[in-house]
């Protein structure tokens, strides 16, 4: 299994009342909300979309760290440690947060590539 179930459940759970497609990648699991990433889960991490203008503060946060992904961190997402989400109320937190970034952008069409 290359990511972990248990906490790609409590994900689930947590977005059960939006429309989301769940995709396979970077060896995990990533939950698209209007065709856009919002989080993901990994075998040691939550990956979340905080937004450029959220980077800093999250990386300030408490168990949190930048996403890298092929040698680049890109600015905009966060891995969260499994301390940092522990609880329900953690991860839901960071859902929100994340949510609250995805909202503000332009839905996209389902499978549309990225410019």
């Amino acid at each position: 299994m290359a990511y972990d179930e248990t906490t790609a459940a409590r994900v689930r759970s947590a977005l059960s009342a939006r429309s989301v497609v769940e995709r396979k990648m970077m060896g995990g699991i990533c939950f698209m909300v209007d065709g856009h990433m919002c989080c993901g889960v990994s075998r040691e991490a939550l990956m979340v979309r905080v937004g450029r203008d959220g980077y800093r503060e999250a990386l300030a946060q408490p168990h949190v760290r930048p996403m890298e992904f092929g040698g680049r961190s890109p600015t905009g997402f966060v891995l969260v440690d499994p301390v940092g989400y522990r609880t329900d109320a953690a991860l839901k937190k960071w859902i929100t947060r994340s949510l609250g970034v995805v909202a503000a952008l332009p839905p996209r069409e389902p499978g549309s590539k990225r410019r």
